[in-house]
C-alpha cells in the first residue's frame, strides 16, 4: 500500500526536476522550480488524478509498471528506483536483527589480514560492527566512544570535532543522512533506526537534509581528512555488500602508490595498538 513516506519521496523529487530537462516549456507563473502534478502525470502516461492520489497517501499499489514510468519521469537513479520501489510495494523487511547480526568470523579475519589498509563493516544505520586497527587509527574520535556509540553519522552529526576532521563535512554529513535514509525504507519499523533518526533530529542541520528525502547505497568515493596526528589525507573509499549477510556493509579506504597520503596512511597503520 502505498505511505506517507512515499507520498513524501515522490514530491521531494518532483520539485527536484525542471521542466527544461524533461523537454516541456518552462511556461510563466510557476510557484516552484520544479514540475507540477500534471506534468509528471502526462510523462508517466498515468491520470493527474491518480497520480495526485499517489502524492496524498491515499492507499494506492501502483502497479511495477507505473513505478518503472514515474522512475523514468522524475529521473530517478538506481537508489532512488530501489526506494520508491520499497515504499510503494512494501516489499519485505530483513528478517529481524539482521542488520545487527554478528560479524562473520571470515570478515574479521580479513580485516586483520588487510590491516594496513583502514577497513571497517557497517551496518544500514552506519553502526560500526568491526574494524581493524588501521581503521580505529584513522578515526579515533570514534574510536574512544564504546562500541554501543560507534556510529558514523551519529560521529558526524554530533561531535563538534568531526567538522574539523572531514575536510568536506556537510557532503559526508549529507551522503550519511541519505544512507540513514535508505535504511529506514528497507525497515521503516526497526527500533533502534527510529531511536537514531529522533536523536540526530534534534540537530538543525539534520532536519533540513532528513527532509530533503535523498537516498544513497553502498558505492566508492573519495573522502579528505585532516587528521590530528599525521594531518590531511585524501583517501579513496569502496563500500561493498557482504554475501550471505546484505545488511552488513564492508568498506575499504585507499591511498595512491606515492604521495604524502600514502605516507601519512603508512604512518598510522605503523602506529602501535591502542
Amino acid at each position: 500500500m502505498a505511505t506517507r513516506e512515499m507520498a513524501d519521496f515522490l514530491r521531494s523529487r518532483r520539485d527536484r526536476v525542471t521542466p527544461a530537462s524533461v523537454g516541456l516549456p518552462d511556461g510563466a507563473r510557476r510557484r516552484a522550480p520544479g514540475l507540477r502534478r500534471a506534468e509528471v502525470a502526462q510523462l508517466a502516461g498515468i491520470s493527474p488524478d491518480y497520480y495526485m492520489r499517489l502524492e496524498q497517501g491515499r492507499g494506492i499499489r501502483p502497479s511495477p509498471s507505473v513505478l518503472d514510468a514515474l522512475a523514468r519521469a522524475l529521473i530517478l537513479n538506481d537508489d532512488e528506483r530501489d526506494h520508491l520501489y520499497r515504499l510503494a510495494l512494501s516489499l519485505p523487511s530483513p528478517p529481524p536483527a539482521a542488520a545487527d547480526a554478528p560479524v562473520h568470523p571470515n570478515v574479521r579475519r580479513l580485516l586483520d589480514a588487510i590491516a594496513p589498509v583502514p577497513a571497517y563493516v557497517i551496518n544500514p544505520r552506519l553502526d560500526v560492527l568491526a574494524w581493524n586497527r588501521t581503521a580505529a587509527a584513522l578515526m579515533p574520535h570514534l574510536a574512544e566512544q564504546p562500541w554501543s556509540r560507534r556510529n558514523m553519522l551519529r560521529y558526524a552529526i554530533t561531535d563538534p570535532r568531526a567538522r574539523a576532521f572531514y575536510v568536506d563535512w556537510e557532503e559526508v554529513a549529507r551522503h550519511g543522512i541519505a544512507q540513514l535514509r535508505t535504511a529506514t525504507g528497507r525497515d521503516p519499523d526497526d527500533p533502534a533506526t527510529g531511536a537514531l533518526v529522533r536523536e540526530l533530529s534534534q540537530d538543525p542541520w539534520f532536519r533540513t537534509w532528513w527532509d530533503r528525502q535523498d537516498v544513497k547505497g553502498p558505492g566508492m568515493g573519495r573522502k579528505e581528512y585532516r587528521h590530528p596526528l599525521v594531518g590531511l589525507l585524501s583517501l579513496d573509499y569502496i563500500g561493498m555488500v557482504l554475501p550471505g549477510t546484505p545488511d552488513h556493509q564492508f568498506v575499504t579506504l585507499t591511498a595512491p602508490e606515492e604521495g604524502p597520503s600514502r605516507t601519512a596512511l603508512n604512518e598510522l597503520a605503523a602506529r602501535p595498538d591502542r
